[in-house]
């Protein structure tokens, strides 16, 4: 195997176990944090303490707080930062050379919508319009059923690589052909990115229903697979109508591989905050949505379910779809309805009023 060099914009969680998969593999990989302990401590004591803490990190891994440094002399460059700062991130790429050249072959692991004055679009779609014209079709869309924490341990784990450029594609899965990660080619690239945004959303749901049916005679993991089979449902609904080119996506490990490992595992941060809702009535401080989303840090880690679920409730509207899951979290995370009642209404009634 030849060592590649990659650089990896954004240090959380995902971003830093996908790196140390490659990097266990025998590739240098450099990452972008912007806190400075991150940076030390991935430098000095080979781990990410603020967002991957307890788990050993590759010494064929470095960082820096500076993004240009790590987004130069690089052959692969994945960008990790989260949706809500994925461009304002993505433009500070425009005075590095070698994106300037198209010399980097470009990778994306942040899940979700992104804002625009036109309404919400995908990942994709914004940075194409933020980087510079020769990545436009070029970009490969890395998704799939993959906590961070497993793959920092290196057990097994499947992940689709999609793009355009089918031969991009195919660089990545082959970058990642290291120990613990199995990687599949797809041209799917808006199904896998609406897989990966809106299984977000679902996790939420199902995270309260699993906290009410502790002490529910009435719901239990019957239940909870009809509400992942519903949830599947929906986001097949909302792909096709966005664009998807293949219904075997939603079938796939994009689809309902990443929803399962989403709503069941331990590590979900969606899951978990939709079991806070429940437990720790933790949305009482938050006025609505809009609220929520502008001090989502106060929350204390980071539920991309709950910034997607906005964005999937305006989509939903634009397209005349009707998802009556999606649309029943976005009402009460905005306040209009309490979580109990709804999940109570949804698997009753079949109704979120």
């Amino acid at each position: 195997m030849v060592s590649k060099s990659v650089g990896v914009i954004g240090a959380g969680a995902w971003g830093s176990g996908l790196a140390q998969a490659i990097a266990r593999g025998g590739h240098k990989v450099q990452m972008w944090a912007r806190e400075q302990d991150v940076v030390d401590g991935i430098n000095n004591n080979h781990e990410n303490k603020r967002y991957l803490p307890g788990y050993p990190l590759s010494e064929n891994m470095t960082a820096s707080s500076d993004i240009k440094e790590v987004a130069s002399g690089k052959e692969f460059l994945i960008l990790a930062s989260p949706s809500l700062y994925l461009a304002s991130t993505a433009k500070q790429l425009l005075e590095v050379d070698d994106i300037k050249q198209g010399n980097v072959t470009i990778g994306v692991i942040t899940k979700g919508f992104i804002s625009s004055a036109e309404g919400p679009k995908l990942v994709l779609e914004t940075l194409e319009n933020v980087l510079p014209p020769c990545y436009k079709g070029q970009l490969v869309y890395i998704a799939g059923p993959s906590h961070a924490e497993e793959v920092a341990m290196g057990k097994l784990t499947g992940l689709i690589a999609a793009s355009e450029n089918a031969k991009n594609s195919i660089r990545f899965r082959e970058l990642m052909h290291v120990p613990g990660l199995m990687v599949y080619s797809s041209l799917d690239v808006i199904g896998v990115q609406i897989c990966a945004a809106a299984k977000n959303v679902i996790a939420i749901v199902f995270g309260a229903l699993d906290a009410i049916a502790e002490h529910s005679d009435q719901f239990g993991d019957n239940t909870e697979s009809l509400l992942l089979a519903a949830g599947l449902n929906e986001i097949q609904t909302l792909g096709m109508a966005m664009g998807a080119t293949h219904p075997e996506t939603f079938t796939s490990i994009a689809g309902v591989g990443d929803l399962d490992v989403t709503c069941r595992s331990k590590y979900g941060r969606n899951r978990r905050f939709g079991q806070d809702m429940i437990k720790t009535d933790m949305l009482e401080k938050f006025k609505n949505l809009d609220d929520l989303i502008a001090r989502i840090g106060e929350i204390g880690y980071l539920s991309e379910g709950a910034v997607a679920c906005k964005y999937v409730h305006e989509i939903a509207a634009k397209l005349g779809i009707k998802l009556l899951i999606c649309e029943g979290l976005y009402k009460i995370l905005n306040k209009e309805i309490k979580p109990a009642d709804l999940i109570n209404n949804l698997l009753t009634t079949g109704k979120i009023d």
